[in-house]
């Protein structure tokens, strides 16, 4: 691919951007729980990606005076076991790493972060409508329109080459206050005010 704005050859896509987005769900789980000086990060280690995430989020906790606590699952029985041991630190953050499989477990990872009192952010808004404290990402919605977009363009003779890789441009940044007074927390106001939705 020669660039992102003209990817050459035959390809062209778009991009959910949502591994990359994991320091932004760090530093927003830490201004929900300031007080938390080591905050959890549960990774896939299957997905390919998990290197660059676990040190771009460790890159961002150093700048916020964090310590970053690597967690691996690949398993449901694997999730259980992850959230049991956050559970002997009462309190401890967790930012759940985009992936694959972890996506597909999103309403097991809400109830458990509920169920063993695990502040908690995701990629995805159903994740929060589930139970889950919050979710930051783009809205799969808006990228599945942009393929249909991208589909007819090309049906009507454009070069793929010529459409440049489409990236998401809006975020969405989802707060649970129910699943929030469960746990305790009282959300600031300034995190709320720049809350997309708040589910009560």
């Amino acid at each position: 691919m020669a660039s992102l704005n003209r990817p050459g050859g035959n390809l062209t896509g778009i991009s959910g951007l949502q591994s990359e987005l994991g320091p932004k769900r760090l530093e927003l789980l830490h201004e929900l729980v300031p007080k938390a000086t080591t905050i959890a990060l549960l990774v896939n280690p299957n997905n390919v990606d998990v290197e660059k995430l676990t040190r771009d989020v460790e890159a961002t906790a150093r700048n916020l005076g964090l310590e970053i606590q690597v967690l691996r699952a690949s398993t449901e029985g694997g999730l259980n076991g992850v959230f049991a041991r956050l559970a002997d630190t009462p309190g401890r953050p967790l930012v759940i790493g985009a992936d694959a499989f972890l996506v597909s477990r999103s309403e097991t990872l809400a109830r458990l972060g509920l169920q063993y009192a695990v502040p908690t952010i995701f990629q995805l808004r159903e994740f929060a409508a589930a139970g889950g404290l919050m979710s930051y990402g783009s809205n799969p919605k808006d990228s599945f329109r942009q393929v249909g977009i991208y589909a007819g363009r090309i049906l009507r003779g454009e070069k793929p080459a010529d459409l440049p890789v489409q990236q998401p441009t809006k975020f969405e940044l989802v707060i649970n206050l129910q699943t929030a007074r469960a746990l305790g927390l009282t959300i600031p106001l300034p995190l709320l005010g720049r809350a997309d939705e708040v589910i009560e």
